[in-house]
Protein backbone atom coordinates (compact mmCIF):
# COMPACT_ATOMS: atom_id res chain seq x y z
CA UNK A 1 0.00 0.00 0.00
CA UNK A 2 1.24 3.59 -0.86
CA UNK A 3 1.86 6.26 1.80
CA UNK A 4 -1.04 8.57 0.25
CA UNK A 5 -3.41 5.37 1.08
CA UNK A 6 -5.31 4.83 3.99
CA UNK A 7 -6.66 1.74 5.85
CA UNK A 8 -10.05 2.22 4.92
CA UNK A 9 -9.50 3.31 1.78
CA UNK A 10 -10.87 0.52 -1.28
CA UNK A 11 -8.15 -0.67 -3.77
CA UNK A 12 -10.50 -0.16 -6.58
CA UNK A 13 -7.77 -2.40 -9.35
CA UNK A 14 -8.22 -5.56 -7.11
CA UNK A 15 -11.31 -6.81 -9.38
CA UNK A 16 -13.77 -6.29 -6.04
CA UNK A 17 -15.40 -2.86 -7.44
CA UNK A 18 -19.25 -3.08 -9.07
CA UNK A 19 -18.63 -2.07 -12.72
CA UNK A 20 -21.95 -1.92 -13.87
CA UNK A 21 -25.58 -0.33 -12.32
CA UNK A 22 -28.66 -0.08 -12.93
CA UNK A 23 -30.43 3.74 -13.46
CA UNK A 24 -33.43 5.14 -14.19
CA UNK A 25 -33.14 8.34 -17.27
CA UNK A 26 -34.36 11.10 -15.88
CA UNK A 27 -35.77 12.30 -19.30
CA UNK A 28 -37.77 9.11 -20.42
CA UNK A 29 -38.03 7.69 -17.34
CA UNK A 30 -36.43 4.24 -18.81
CA UNK A 31 -33.81 1.26 -16.86
CA UNK A 32 -31.07 1.44 -18.16
CA UNK A 33 -27.87 -0.68 -17.54
CA UNK A 34 -24.57 1.76 -17.34
CA UNK A 35 -21.04 0.37 -17.52
CA UNK A 36 -18.35 1.74 -14.62
CA UNK A 37 -14.61 2.09 -14.57
CA UNK A 38 -13.44 1.33 -11.08
CA UNK A 39 -10.06 2.77 -12.18
CA UNK A 40 -11.37 6.43 -12.66
CA UNK A 41 -11.05 6.85 -8.52
CA UNK A 42 -13.46 6.65 -6.18
CA UNK A 43 -15.36 9.92 -7.32
CA UNK A 44 -15.95 10.15 -10.67
CA UNK A 45 -18.19 12.75 -12.78
CA UNK A 46 -19.01 12.18 -16.45
CA UNK A 47 -21.55 13.09 -19.14
CA UNK A 48 -23.75 10.30 -20.88
CA UNK A 49 -26.25 9.94 -23.00
CA UNK A 50 -29.03 7.14 -22.72
CA UNK A 51 -29.65 4.54 -25.03
CA UNK A 52 -32.92 4.97 -25.00
CA UNK A 53 -33.88 8.59 -25.74
CA UNK A 54 -30.99 9.69 -26.33
CA UNK A 55 -30.80 12.77 -24.23
CA UNK A 56 -27.83 13.76 -22.07
CA UNK A 57 -26.85 13.06 -18.48
CA UNK A 58 -24.70 13.85 -15.94
CA UNK A 59 -23.32 11.14 -13.82
CA UNK A 60 -22.03 10.50 -10.62
CA UNK A 61 -20.18 8.52 -9.32
CA UNK A 62 -18.64 7.21 -5.77
CA UNK A 63 -17.30 4.16 -4.36
CA UNK A 64 -17.19 3.20 -1.05
CA UNK A 65 -14.51 1.37 0.94
CA UNK A 66 -16.00 -1.82 0.06
CA UNK A 67 -16.39 -1.14 -3.71
CA UNK A 68 -19.67 -0.93 -3.61
CA UNK A 69 -20.85 2.04 -6.14
CA UNK A 70 -23.71 4.44 -5.44
CA UNK A 71 -24.56 6.10 -8.69
CA UNK A 72 -26.36 9.20 -9.58
CA UNK A 73 -27.60 10.64 -12.66
CA UNK A 74 -29.38 13.72 -13.43
CA UNK A 75 -30.86 15.92 -16.82
CA UNK A 76 -28.65 17.91 -18.31
CA UNK A 77 -31.16 20.66 -20.15
CA UNK A 78 -29.61 21.51 -23.72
Amino acid sequence: MSDDQSDDEFDLGDGDAETSATVTCPHCGEDVEITLDPSGGDVQEYFEDCEVCCNPWSVTVHYDVEGKAEVDVSAIDE
